[in-house]
């Protein structure tokens, strides 16, 4: 099994008791700790849109809204063209997607907070809307005994319609379901190699 946009290796950690896992991630970063996470475990670092392995697995794994990150429509139909070599005959290509256009909201704002002993965290996010990428943006606020630190993190990420999900698997030559809930209520493909 391979875990493209593997990020940290969260989900790897849970995986690799049961299946024979690899990850890929494009940030250096994220692989560290990944690394740390899952040892033994082989992690390659590369792009989700065209990375080459040079092998094949029986499920490829892109989850929480990962491809999204590939910003285009045609570089979206490129990792779903990529993802999709990777995989063996008959081998399960599942991508969990990021919100669609009609459903994204612009202008919303949330608050998430920490507030343990020695540390204390708020981080708000605001969206909004540049062309058919979302853009989100976090803003945190960080206090320890050392002090208090502000940050920010822009997330740019594709909206892409059912449609053009749906039409990305079968140009890819993959049979493809779709189960609407998914993992977090934002839909989750599941896609054959024939």
């Amino acid at each position: 099994m391979l875990d493209v946009a593997c990020g940290t290796g969260l989900h790897l950690a849970y995986l690799k008791d049961q299946y024979t896992v690899q990850g890929l991630d494009l940030d250096p970063n994220m692989l560290e700790i990944a690394r740390r996470r899952c040892p033994g475990v082989p992690f390659h670092q590369g792009d989700l849109v065209d990375f080459d392995l040079g092998r094949t697995f029986d499920a490829v794994l892109c989850l929480f809204s990962s491809i999204g990150y590939a910003k285009t429509l045609a570089r979206m139909q490129q990792a779903v063209q990529t993802m999709a070599r990777h995989l063996r005959p008959g081998g399960l290509l599942i991508v969990e997607p990021w919100f669609t256009p009609d459903v994204f909201e612009t202008g919303r704002f949330d608050a998430l907070f920490v507030d343990e002993p020695d540390l204390k965290i708020a981080r708000i996010t605001t969206t909004s809307l540049e062309g058919t990428l979302s853009i989100v943006d976090f803003h945190y606020l960080v206090g320890t005994s050392d002090g208090v630190a502000y940050f920010t993190e822009r997330h740019e990420v594709g909206l892409f319609t059912h449609d053009e999900y749906l039409d990305a698997f079968r140009d890819a030559g993959l049979a493809v379901d779709f189960d609407p809930d998914g993992f977090m209520g934002r839909g989750l493909y599941l896609a054959t190699a024939e």
